[in-house]
C-alpha cells in the first residue's frame, strides 16, 4: 500500500523586500515518502525536526533560509541556479543532492553552516554545485568538505583519529595577508625556520578537536610556481594560534606537478591553527621514503574497442609484488589494488563517498601511484580518462 504524506504546519505567505517568503510558525513535519519543494523563501521560527522524506529547493534565482531555529531535513535538493543563501544554518541527516547552484554561508559569520550530521552524505557535488562558505559535520570521524568559492570546489579531507563531535571548514581564495572575509592578519613572512615561502593565493578554516590528518588539492590558481619549481618541496602550513606564525605540517604525500595536484598532512590538532594553506619546506622533502620516479602520462579509454580500455604499465612486468592506487584530482581513493595485473578499467573499487560505482568513474584526469614491492621502488604519475 502506498504512503501517504501528510504534513501538519502552519504557514503565513508573507512579502519581504518584494519577495514571497514561507514562514513556519506552526508545526511542520514530513513524514516518509512525503515530498516538501520550497519554491520560495523559508523563514523558520518553530521546531522542524522531525522529518523523513525529500525537501527541496527550486528556483531559477536565488532562496533565502533565515529565522531563528534550525531545520532538520533527512533528504535535501539544492536547484537553485543563483545559490540557497543560508542566514540561518540547515541540519541533515541522511542525503544531500546538489542538482543546480552552490549552498552559500556567510564567510563573516562562522556560525552559520550547512550541517552534515553522524550518517549523512552527499552527492553531485562540482564546481557549480558546493558549499560556497562553511560547511560542518557532527558526530564523523573522516569526511571530505565540499566547500569551495564562486568558481572553483576546493574540498578539504578530513581523516581523525576519532570521532569529531563537531568540525568545520571552508574555502577562502583570499590573500591570508590581508584577508576579506574574516578579522586578523596572518604575515606570510612570519614562519617557522623550516618554511621557505607560504601561499598568499588561498587558505581553508579547520576547526575540529581532534588529531588528524589533512588532504587539500591545488590547482593553476592557486601559483605553485610562485612557491617552488619542485612540486615534492611542498607541505602544508598553519598558522599557530599560540607561536602566532606559520608553522610546516608536513607532508606524507604530493602528487601532482606544479599545475595540479594534492598533499597529505601528516598528523596534527587542527584547533592550534586559525588557517591552512599550502607551503614551500626549506629542508630538502621526500614525500615517501624511497625516491619517486614520475613516468609517463596515460590514457585510459574503457570503450571496449581494445586500445588502452584499461590502464597498463609496462614497467609492472618486472615486479609482480606492487600496488597501485589511483586518486581524482581532488585527492579522493577511488582505486587500489594489490600485484595488480591491467584491473583498473575506469571503475572505482575504493573510497566511501563513491556511488553508483558500476556506471563508472567521470572523465577527467586522476593521479596513479605504484609501489613496486619487490624492488623497493615508487613510481608515480597522471593518467586521462574517458568513456567516449
Amino acid at each position: 500500500m502506498q504512503k501517504t504524506c501528510y504534513i501538519l504546519f502552519m504557514l503565513l505567505a508573507v512579502t519581504l523586500t518584494a519577495q514571497t517568503a514561507l514562514y513556519n510558525s506552526g508545526n511542520l513535519r514530513i513524514h516518509e515518502n512525503g515530498n516538501l519543494g520550497f519554491h520560495t523563501n523559508l523563514i523558520n521560527e518553530a521546531p522542524f525536526d522531525t522529518n523523513l522524506g525529500l525537501v527541496g529547493f527550486y528556483s531559477p534565482t536565488e532562496l533565502t533560509v533565515s529565522g531563528t531555529i534550525v531545520p532538520l531535513f533527512f533528504d535535501t535538493e539544492i536547484a537553485t541556479e543563483n545559490g540557497l543563501h543560508l542566514e540561518l544554518g540547515i541540519d541533515n541527516t541522511n542525503n544531500t543532492s546538489f542538482i543546480v547552484g552552490d549552498i552559500l554561508s556567510p564567510r563573516t559569520q562562522d556560525n552559520t553552516y550547512y550541517n552534515f550530521l553522524k550518517n549523512s552524505f552527499y552527492l553531485g557535488e562540482g564546481n557549480l554545485n558546493k558549499i560556497d562558505g562553511y560547511a560542518a559535520i557532527t558526530n564523523k570521524q573522516n569526511f571530505i568538505f565540499p566547500v569551495g568559492d564562486s568558481e572553483l570546489l576546493r574540498p578539504l579531507i578530513l581523516d581523525s583519529e576519532s570521532t569529531n563531535l563537531f568540525a568545520k571548514c571552508a574555502y577562502f581564495f583570499e590573500n591570508p595577508n590581508a584577508p576579506v572575509s574574516r578579522s586578523g592578519n596572518f604575515d606570510t613572512d612570519n614562519t617557522a625556520r623550516n618554511i621557505e615561502l607560504v601561499s598568499t593565493s588561498e587558505f581553508w578554516r579547520l576547526e575540529s578537536t581532534v588529531v588528524s590528518t589533512v588532504n587539500v588539492s591545488w590547482n593553476a590558481r592557486s601559483s605553485m610556481e610562485s612557491l617552488t619549481d619542485d612540486s615534492t618541496t611542498l607541505v602544508l602550513v598553519g598558522w599557530s594560534k599560540l607561536g602566532n606564525r606559520w608553522e610546516n605540517l608536513g607532508a606524507t604525500s604530493v602528487l601532482g606537478n606544479l599545475e595540479q595536484g594534492f598533499i597529505t598532512s601528516e598528523p596534527f590538532l587542527p584547533s592550534d591553527y586559525e588557517i591552512l594553506t599550502l607551503g614551500s619546506s626549506k629542508i630538502p622533502f621526500e614525500p615517501l621514503a624511497r625516491a619517486v620516479v614520475r613516468l609517463e602520462n596515460y590514457f585510459v579509454s574503457p570503450n571496449g574497442d581494445n586500445i588502452n580500455d584499461t590502464f597498463f604499465v609496462p614497467e609492472l612486468e618486472n615486479s609482480e609484488n606492487n600496488i597501485v592506487t589511483i586518486y581524482d584530482r581532488y585527492g579522493i581513493k577511488v582505486f587500489k589494488k594489490s600485484n595488480y595485473t591491467n584491473d583498473f578499467s575506469g571503475t572505482a573499487n575504493v573510497g566511501n563517498f563513491i556511488f553508483n560505482r558500476n556506471q563508472g568513474l567521470p572523465s577527467g584526469i586522476y593521479f596513479y601511484t605504484i609501489f613496486m614491492i619487490d624492488l623497493n621502488l615508487d613510481y608515480q604519475g597522471f593518467l586521462y580518462l574517458t568513456n567516449k
